[in-house]
């Protein structure tokens, strides 16, 4: 079959033989996002920071609101929070929240220049009308280190997210937990190793880069996931795992052909964007974008 790959410019066009590729549906999805403002890179993190290296403000801007209307143009609500002044990663939303049938895990970050975001965005849901939102006591960058696979949370620890924020995260969202061990500085999140290509099969379906792993974690992720997507060194190192399914069409970085390639196979429409200005601060598609369950 031949699959158009919508992405910045001119379409690119991947002739591919997949004659038994499932057909894909997609579910319509409510999103979070943060306008990147005050964006910059004046401190480093992570592996991608270089305060030394420059970035572009209006250019981070440009790309984003371009990612927010290829979620409008897919069918997807997206709603949006003010950003705030002197923080420059509030435009990575997922790392503030995890929300789960109506429940609000908040966030508490590990780098003291990020701690401040947390309370804007619980000042957020509450204005939003969520009842249940509660602050955790561990260290937990939310969906940077939690994955939702319509089943069970995968949970991610190593750099960021603290082990005792597991058991938290089951007893305050009340879902089975998974706890991933991440090994690659590079890939500081389970958010930048692993994604969800599709959560409302009764067989969820991921793609990941197993060397982001422990050996004790990628036997874990084989088990329960013997038919994911694997994804090479080229796909990790563009931040291409950093991803947004609707169970059909696939948000992800223009950089990540082969991973595109792969996930057309299976089936989904994969839709390129050009994330590279908030890649500085080592960020793609998904840290951008904070969904909103129930």
């Amino acid at each position: 079959m031949t699959v158009s790959i919508s992405g910045p410019g001119e379409p690119i066009t991947l002739d591919i033989a997949a004659p038994f590729a499932p057909t894909r549906m997609p579910t319509t999805r409510r999103y979070l996002m943060c306008p990147p403002t005050y964006f910059t890179v004046e401190y480093a993190i992570n592996p991608w920071m270089d305060p030394t290296r420059p970035t572009s403000t209006s250019l981070a801007v440009e790309q984003w609101t371009a990612l927010k209307e290829t979620y409008e143009r897919l069918g997807h609500r997206v709603d949006v929070i003010d950003p705030i002044p002197g923080l420059p990663d509030m435009v990575f939303s997922a790392n503030s929240g995890t929300v789960i049938d109506g429940r609000v895990l908040g966030s508490r970050f590990r780098a003291p220049q990020r701690a401040a975001e947390a309370d804007h965005f619980r000042r957020w849901f509450l204005a939003s009308g969520y009842s249940s939102v509660v602050m955790p006591t561990a260290v937990n960058e939310a969906e940077g280190d939690f994955t939702w696979t319509g089943s069970l949370l995968l949970a991610g620890t190593g750099f960021r997210t603290d082990p005792h924020a597991h058991s938290e995260a089951q007893e305050v969202l009340g879902v089975p937990v998974v706890s991933l061990q991440l090994v690659d500085p590079r890939f500081y999140h389970l958010d930048v190793a692993l994604f969800m290509l599709d959560d409302q099969s009764p067989n969820p379906l991921v793609a990941y880069y197993p060397e982001a792993f422990s050996p004790g974690s990628q036997a874990v992720l084989r088990r329960l996931f013997p038919d994911a997507v694997i994804a090479n060194d080229d796909d990790a190192v563009c931040l291409g795992l950093n991803a947004v399914s609707d169970g059909k069409h696939v948000v992800m970085p223009v950089e990540a052909t082969h991973l595109a390639e792969q996930v057309a196979l299976r089936g989904f429409e994969p839709v390129l964007v050009d994330i590279s200005e908030l890649r500085k601060s080592g960020g793609g598609p998904k840290c951008c974008t904070m969904e909103l369950r129930g």
